[in-house]
C-alpha cells in the first residue's frame, strides 16, 4: 500500500475551508497538476467530477472521482473511478480557533499489475499530490 499525507493550516473556519474543498472545480486553484475539473452530477455524498492532470512521467490522465464521505465541516472523503490508478483520499479539517483550521490531506494507494513495477514513480506523484494542500491557504486567500 502506498500512502501520503501533509497538513496545513489555513486562516478560515472549517466552514469555509469544506465548502471550498467540496467544491472540487476549485482543485485548479491549488493543484497545480490539474489540467481542467468540471462537476458532473450531485453534491455531498455521490457528487462526481471529472478531471485530467498530469501523471507519473508526466503524461496528462484523467482522474475522475467520486465523494464517499462528506461529514461537513470535519470529514470529506472521495474515491478515484477512472484513470490507471484508483487512490482513495480524504481531507479532515480541525478547528484550531474561530478563524482557523488545520487541513490534513491523506491520499492511499494499492498499486496493481504493471504499476508494481513502478513504485517508485507512483509513490513521488502521490507524496507531490498531498504535498499540494500547502498551496491552500495561497488559493483560499483569492477566493
Amino acid at each position: 500500500m502506498i500512502r501520503s499525507e501533509s497538513s496545513v493550516e489555513v486562516p478560515r473556519s472549517a466552514e469555509d475551508v469544506f465548502a471550498f474543498l467540496a467544491d472540487g472545480t476549485n482543485n485548479v486553484k491549488w493543484r497545480s497538476g490539474v489540467h481542467a475539473i468540471r462537476h458532473v452530477r450531485g453534491r455531498g455524498v455521490g457528487a462526481e467530477f471529472e478531471q485530467l492532470l498530469t501523471g507519473p512521467g508526466g503524461r496528462t490522465m484523467r482522474a475522475n472521482y467520486r465523494v464517499v464521505t462528506s461529514k461537513e465541516p470535519t470529514l470529506l472523503e472521495f474515491e478515484v473511478t477512472a484513470g490507471p490508478a484508483r487512490p482513495r483520499g480524504s481531507f479532515t479539517i480541525t478547528t484550531v480557533s474561530s478563524a482557523s483550521c488545520r487541513v490534513l490531506f491523506k491520499i492511499e494507494l494499492e498499486p496493481q499489475g504493471v504499476m508494481k513495477f513502478v513504485r517508485g514513480m507512483i509513490e513521488a506523484q502521490v507524496a507531490a499530490e498531498v504535498a499540494a494542500i500547502q498551496n491552500l491557504p495561497r488559493a483560499m486567500r483569492n477566493a
